[in-house]
């Protein structure tokens, strides 16, 4: 399958602090992608770079098969909602439209007009004026009508409320449906994207920790539980992504793709959000190195 995004040994420093280090991936085309960390995580770089707005200090990257940014061809191709939504506060939802339709050849006037007139915008209302859910939803319109093969948002849903935030995703699933878009989407709201995304990315502290489809992820963690046990004595094929322990009860989440025998274990599966957050714990104990990578 053609990828959408990828890179080998990306990084970007700025001075003597990598933002984005070693990064290496290989995302297939078709996907919605979410991509997962906390702050200062690194995420905002790599897709900074992955638009064309930054320049890698380290590796490579394609996007769509060309170099980011490399000329107009590229850049029609790609649509970027960044972290703060940005619109122009003294411009009309209908100025907005008008903007559109010159920067971009492949825009999509009656899409854009439609999805504002299903949004429930006023065309002579200013940016400035609208509230901030309805300013996402213009930005992502513009970014949707720029009729673009790739579109990339970077924590769009951040400062709405939850409701705001449903809306938002529900309108960019049936936009990605309808026009068979590939999207990378950041947050640090496991929640969002455990409604809306079918591939993963976890950055943590500038690497990548773990990253592949959500139902293959799921199906190859497991949660075990059962009397105290050091974790060098379970099987090569179990690799531990976490542990606690009490004093009589061991619990580790382990990667295997092989059956799991042992009566002594009970053995359940792992949600999306206990497992971001048990390679987020295993990155902090290991210094960050890179854990997985787990790609059809």
């Amino acid at each position: 399958m053609t990828a959408v995004l990828r890179a080998q040994g990306l990084g970007k420093k700025y001075g003597r602090r990598w933002a984005l280090a070693d990064c290496t991936l290989d995302i297939p085309s078709g996907h919605v992608v979410g991509l997962v960390g906390p702050n200062g995580a690194g995420k905002t770089t790599l897709l900074n770079i992955a638009c064309g707005q930054l320049a890698p200090t380290a590796g490579t990257i394609e996007v769509l098969g060309d170099r980011p940014g490399s000329g107009p061809g590229q850049l029609a191709k790609v649509g970027f909602v960044a972290q703060d939504t940005p619109t122009y506060a003294g411009l009309t939802v209908n100025d907005h439209l008008k903007l559109g339709a010159k920067l971009n050849p492949r825009w999509d006037d009656a899409l854009a007009r439609d999805r504002i007139a299903r949004l429930g915008l006023d065309p002579d209302r200013k940016a400035g004026k609208l509230s901030g859910g309805q300013r996402a939803q213009l930005a992502l319109t513009l970014g949707i009508a720029k009729r673009p093969e790739l579109l990339i948002l970077d924590e769009p849903v951040a400062a709405l409320d939850p409701l705001a935030r449903r809306e938002f995703l529900q309108i960019l699933m049936e936009a990605a449906a309808d026009q068979q878009l590939s999207v990378i989407l950041s947050s640090h709201l496991v929640s969002d994207l455990e409604r809306s995304c079918d591939y993963l990315i976890v950055l943590v502290d500038s690497r990548v920790q773990m990253n592949g489809e959500v139902d293959e992820l799921l199906n190859t963690h497991h949660r075990l539980t059962g009397p105290r046990r050091d974790a060098s004595r379970l099987p090569g094929d179990q690799h531990v992504i976490s542990a606690s322990h009490t004093d009589r009860q061991s619990t580790f989440i382990v990667r295997t793709t092989a059956p799991i025998h042992d009566p002594a274990w009970s053995v359940s599966r792992v949600g999306l959000e206990d497992l971001v957050l048990a390679y987020m714990s295993k990155s902090a104990e290991a210094g960050s190195r890179p854990v997985l990578e787990v790609q059809r």
